[in-house]
């Protein structure tokens, strides 16, 4: 097999017409991975996007061939995949105000161009889900960059940017009703899209803590900040510290910090799926 390309979380390699999708124990926060790695991230988020996959696939297929088709070294954390011409563009979901979507709409109202009311607070839910792309950065090559629709419609013409927008809310949509019955609130998701074949496909991860915002569906309410289950936790940790100015070489995580990430990865998988994680 041949190495591809090592991303901020995952390995890609080739092998013959497929490609071996390997996840690592990396984590990155504002596009700067980490030197400390979280024990059991890759297996729990490629675990947990190979469950979304089979309950998304009447809305999109994906690009998995076999999720056991690997070389026993990464058994658990990789996935035999489809080679996809990947669309250039981050597809994001978002049904609450957090985040960037939350700054955005402080300074005058609208997030990627989608005019919002007054009155909304720090997580509050949208009147309905809002489709917010945004640019499709290289490791090291700076910081993913919001885009309006128009402005998608630019870069992908207005078919694709159509089918886009439609995809991306429809996987939100679905995955929070699955998610609510779970008691857990997805504020808001990112998905990669490619095309194999002429047919539109779902690939890396879906619906994971690295690309989604979970909350706790009894801890949430508007105008307080909800338990993250996801790697936002981590994301404030970095910003109590005094140091570090979001560029790269990331700080080093300290051992309680690790635990807790994990163990928010975990609870997110093992009441997802209603599967023990062991």
């Amino acid at each position: 097999m041949e190495l591809l390309h090592s991303g901020k979380v995952r390995d890609v390699y080739a092998d013959g017409d497929d490609l071996i999708l390997v996840t690592s124990d990396r984590i990155s926060i504002y596009d700067v991975i980490l030197p400390t790695p979280i024990p059991d991230k890759g297996k729990i988020l490629t675990q947990l996007s190979l469950w979304w996959f089979d309950q998304l696939s009447d809305v999109i297929p994906n690009h998995v061939i076999s999720a056991t088709d690997v070389p026993a070294e990464w058994s658990g954390r990789a996935i035999r995949c489809e080679r996809l011409e990947m669309v250039m563009v981050e597809c994001i979901a978002r049904g609450y105000l957090a985040g960037s979507g939350l700054r955005d709409y402080e300074r005058n109202r609208t997030i990627s161009g989608n005019v919002l009311p007054e009155g909304l607070v720090e997580s509050s839910r949208l009147p309905e889900p809002i489709f917010t792309p945004s640019t499709k950065e290289p490791v090291g090559g700076g910081h993913d960059e919001p885009l309006t629709f128009d402005q998608t419609v630019d870069r992908v013409g207005k078919e694709l940017a159509e089918e886009l927008r439609r995809v991306t809310l429809e996987v939100y949509r679905r995955g929070s009703e699955i998610a609510a019955a779970k008691g857990i609130v997805i504020a808001d998701t990112k998905i990669e899209v490619g095309y194999a074949n002429g047919t539109l496909k779902l690939g890396d991860e879906v619906l994971t803590p690295d690309s989604s915002r979970f909350w706790g569906a009894d801890e949430w309410k508007p105008g307080s900040v909800p338990r993250y289950l996801d790697k936002q936790f981590l994301r404030d940790w970095s910003g109590q510290l005094t140091d570090w100015n979001r560029t790269a070489p990331g700080p080093e995580i300290p051992d309680e910090v690790v635990e807790a990430t994990r163990n928010r990865y975990v609870e997110v998988y093992e009441r997802l799926t209603g599967d023990r994680w062991s």
